[in-house]
């Protein structure tokens, strides 16, 4: 059983990071979008590609165009500090039950 739980660990801690990773990617698509960017330079385009598969729906949801301004990165990165604070604790208390 102590495979699985190492798995399962192993799963907690590549899953934090990977939210992580993504929620500092969300914070620097939000702060582009402040000084207007070259939509030819490649790092934009990766941030545009990145995060906006996970930002439209979240758009189309709340209808921000009729706003005016853009609360899906808020709405994002308040997703991913919840999975952080729950689903990554919930996988490393399932491992240590499994020890």
């Amino acid at each position: 059983m102590f495979v699985l739980a190492n798995l399962i660990e192993a799963l907690a801690q590549v899953v934090s990071i990977a939210l992580s990773f993504y929620l500092w990617v969300i914070v620097i698509r939000a702060l582009i979008s402040w000084v207007n960017p070259d939509p030819y330079n490649p790092i934009v385009q990766f941030l545009y590609k990145v995060t906006e598969p996970v930002l439209y729906p979240i758009r189309r949801m709340m209808g921000t165009y009729s706003i005016g301004i853009d609360l899906s990165p808020l709405i994002v990165i308040l997703i991913i500090i919840f999975l952080q604070n729950f689903l990554v604790p919930s996988l490393r208390e399932l491992a240590r039950q499994l020890h």
